[in-house]
């Protein structure tokens, strides 16, 4: 077994991140292994999802683990994740983003989605989810599409977070 690798997580504004991923042909060995990688990426960060496009892989991939503090951890792989259905009521949910570290505000998005998507082995699920997955899936797959959580903000909130993370940059690299 490949040793997993810890990448870097692309800031805004890097324009990679506004890139729009690629469907994966077939969950093959490499899929797996960027998967592990970025599994492992976001357990440093340390997050609870991770869409490829974030660590400069444009691929429809997106990993997650909603385990709590000392919950057992549960990772979950997404290859080519689709919505198929929504329900109408949108409920607002407090967003971060690794992509844009320290930044973090309320986006409404629809309560529970119906997905469909290719799992670590290449096999096809189609589950109804809601809550904290329905929220962190749906912001996960806007990275797909090259949209982020502070797109959906005030151009004023928007120009702040970026500002914010670019100082925040500069001071790390000044350490």
């Amino acid at each position: 077994m490949k040793a997993m690798t810890i990448r870097p997580i692309l800031t805004v504004p890097n324009p990679i991140l506004k890139q729009v991923s690629k469907p994966v042909e077939k969950v093959t060995d490499e899929t797996r292994a960027l998967m592990d990688d970025m599994l492992e990426t976001m357990y440093a960060a340390p997050g609870i999802g991770l869409a490829a496009i974030q660590i400069g892989v444009p691929l429809n991939v997106i990993v997650m683990d909603l385990a709590k503090g000392d919950e057992k951890s549960n990772p979950q792989y997404f290859v080519n994740p689709e919505i198929l259905e929504d329900v109408e009521e949108l409920k607002p949910y407090e967003e971060g983003c690794l992509s844009v570290p320290d930044v973090f505000d309320e986006i409404e998005r629809p309560e529970r989605v119906k997905l469909r998507y290719l799992d670590y082995n290449g096999k096809e699920v189609t589950e109804w989810a809601e809550g904290l997955y329905a929220v962190c899936i749906q912001h996960e797959m806007d990275h797909l599409k090259g949209v982020l959580f502070i797109d959906y903000l005030s151009r004023l909130k928007r120009t702040r977070a970026v500002k914010k993370v670019q100082k925040g940059e500069k001071l790390k690299v000044a350490m």
